[in-house]
């Protein structure tokens, strides 16, 4: 027997909305089959309600005013998908406080205000789905809630930013530099007008603060995640990569270091055997390394209205069913109860060693690779290969891949190096990661 309706409020009819509203109307039989009830969607508040969206609604639906939503005592969930940390953090309490609850995608709002919005939903024992909020379509967040609960999670990390990831293979097939190939995607939609926490590393480490939370029960900081873009990357440093057995993608780390963790976010050269370095596009990756299970790793669109829809509408359906069998609480948000969550301090970043690619823009002189070396050697940084072969208006690249090395040495010698008089650009630093599991 099919039950009464599930009604939907959605707030924010943007991109990722208009997709909802389509796979909800294009999917509502097979949808009403799954969860064994309909999916209403009643009302849509967004301050535009002339752009056409290419989806046809009933009249009054589509209204200016969030509160229509909000106040609504017959709308049963509430989807937010507005973005940004402000008004979006007191519509969602105000939904949660109302007893509805809440799905969203809104990565920045749960990496600031995650603590209080998990305890609210706790205490009013209602559900919040955010699946969509790390890796598009991936469902990567029930993966860790449930499907490796079982675990502990001795690392995650991976390719969780689909711009940056477009923009760096674009690089690498087409040799663009980078903001020639920003530029194509922006005209091609693939990028944002203002790409800034994409292309920056913010948005990769919003997302990096909830996989760290739902793999080691532990919470840090966003600010103390150390953060790195790609504006820096050039075709020559991917050549180099590729020259070295190198991919370069921009990675979300994160490692347990007994009670600390290691978090960052950067560009980093990876082995052109590990299943990352064929990642490209805008598709994402995430790799879990369990003790029991090893690595799994997880692929898919990270990104785009439709793959980002499919985990809203995914998040909808798991609401509805727990509201039908009234098992709501079920499962915690996080997995496990929010106040077992423990505040973890991060590894400093200057405290941390791999291998380095770095490249030098020198003035073709002799004796400078000898004094590139005793800077280096004398901060204990040992040299394992050289590259240096380019000439253009006397002006040549040295390129060195170190040894493991200690990332407060690499940047103090670095610094010295860059204060040279025959040093001629801001020298590149990319991390090396040989020990991806």
């Amino acid at each position: 027997m099919v039950q009464r309706a599930i009604r939907i409020g959605l707030i924010g009819f943007g991109t990722i909305g208009t997709g909802v509203v389509k796979l909800l109307q294009r999917n509502r039989g097979s949808i009403r089959d799954r969860v064994g009830a309909p999916l209403d969607l009643v009302r849509i508040a967004d301050i535009d309600v002339e752009r056409d969206r290419g989806v046809s609604l009933r009249r009054g639906v589509l209204v200016p005013d969030a509160g229509a939503v909000l106040n609504d005592p017959e709308i049963d969930v509430v989807i937010e998908l507005m973005g940004g940390t402000g008004v979006a953090r007191r519509f969602v309490l105000e939904a949660i406080e109302r007893g509805k609850d809440v799905v969203t995608a809104n990565k920045a709002l749960l990496a600031h205000h995650g603590a209080e919005i998990f305890t609210a939903v706790e205490k009013r024992a209602v559900q919040i789905g955010f699946e969509a909020s790390v890796g598009g379509g991936i469902p990567i967040i029930r993966t860790l809630k449930e499907g490796l609960g079982g675990d502990r999670n001795a690392a995650v990390y991976g390719i969780v930013n689909g711009t940056s990831n477009y923009i760096l293979s674009r690089m690498s097939s087409e040799g663009g530099d980078f903001a020639e190939v920003l530029r194509g995607a922006q005209s091609d939609g693939l990028a944002e007008a203002d790409p800034t926490f994409d292309v920056d590393g913010t948005d990769a480490a919003h997302k990096l603060t909830l996989l760290i939370q739902l793999a080691f029960g532990a919470r840090v900081a966003f600010a103390d995640i150390s953060t790195e873009g790609i504006r820096h990357i050039a075709p020559t440093d991917i050549a180099y990569a590729r020259e070295f057995g190198y991919v370069v993608k921009s990675l979300a780390v994160a490692k347990r270091h007994g009670e600390r963790i290691e978090a960052r976010v950067h560009p980093t050269m990876v082995p052109r055997t590990h299943l990352l370095a064929d990642v490209n596009g805008a598709l994402n990756a995430i790799v879990v390394q369990g003790e029991a299970l090893g690595s799994s790793m997880y692929l898919g669109l990270g990104a785009g209205m439709l793959p980002t829809a499919t985990a809203v509408v995914a998040d909808l359906m798991d609401v509805a069913r727990n509201r039908l069998h009234d098992s709501r609480g079920r499962i915690a948000p996080l997995g496990y109860p929010i106040r077992m969550q423990r505040r973890a301090r991060t590894v400093p970043l200057d405290e941390l060693e791999s291998e380095y690619y770095l490249r030098f823009m020198v003035g073709d002189r002799p004796g400078v690779l000898a004094r590139l070396a005793g800077v280096l050697g004398k901060r204990g940084i040992s040299i394992a290969s050289v590259i240096q072969r380019q000439r253009a208006r006397g002006v040549v690249p040295v390129v060195i891949r170190t040894h493991h090395a200690r990332e407060r040495a690499v940047r103090r010698a670095v610094a010295v190096i860059d204060r040279m008089a025959v040093v001629r650009a801001k020298s590149t630093v990319i991390r090396i990661e040989e020990s991806l599991a």
